[in-house]
């Protein structure tokens, strides 16, 4: 099955900014959706921005509340990516990229049905 590989996490300051990026382990599936997740310590893990794929879709975008303004969630053929601006240290966490190959706009939105994963990117913010 495809896998999802995340990449550029790291540690910064608060104020600063990160970029992560997501590809597919093999390019033989097509996407409907793909999101980024975050996982706190002792939290439980967060939709953060989605994307419906400019490829099956029209790319519209939707972000959590807490990071809208902060984040824009992109994509380039099959990968996406997460520019992070404006950190916080609640911020801080695993960041997970998903991705469904089929969906709807409504599930995309609300970071539901999501069958591909990624092991995860640790992003840790400090004050």
């Amino acid at each position: 099955q495809v896998q999802l590989v995340e990449s550029g996490g790291g540690s910064v300051q608060a104020g600063g900014s990160l970029r992560l990026s997501c590809a597919p382990s093999e390019y033989t599936t097509t996407f409907y959706c793909m999101a980024w997740f975050r996982q706190a310590p002792g939290l439980e893990r967060e939709g953060v921005a989605s994307i419906i794929s400019g490829i099956t879709g029209d790319g519209s975008t939707y972000y959590a509340d807490s990071v809208k303004g902060r984040f824009t969630i992109s994509q380039d053929k099959e990968k996406i990516y997460l520019q992070m601006t404006s950190l916080k240290p609640e911020d801080t966490g695993i960041y997970y990229c998903a991705a469904a190959s089929g969906g709807s706009p409504y599930g995309c939105s609300k970071f539901r049905d999501l069958h591909y994963w990624g092991q995860g990117t640790r992003v840790n913010v400090s004050s």
